[in-house]
């Protein structure tokens, strides 16, 4: 959380189609203490991470107990910071 911007915008997987919205730190913090207390043996792999300027692409594998899941995260960054946080998967 402290590579992120006060008003970082993440939006995640789910629910489909379009995924969730967060913004601001708490928000955040709030989506990742649920996601990882759903997972709590879960782990994410980065693939592969491309930067360009103040954008960024990680293909990562998120590894859980019953199967996997790959995708990408597009990051913006502003101010040496997180302030866009964008999530897509595979299937």
């Amino acid at each position: 959380m402290a590579l992120m911007n006060d008003d970082c915008v993440f939006e995640s997987m789910s629910p489909e189609p379009d995924g969730g919205r967060h913004v601001g730190q708490v928000a955040i913090r709030q989506f990742w203490e649920r996601f990882f207390g759903s997972y709590p043996d879960a782990r994410f792999e980065t693939e592969e991470m491309v930067v360009s300027g103040d954008s960024a692409v990680v293909r990562w594998r998120f590894e859980r107990g019953d199967g996997h899941l790959r995708g990408i995260d597009l990051f913006r960054v502003s101010d040496g910071k997180v302030a866009e946080k964008f999530t897509y998967r595979k299937g």
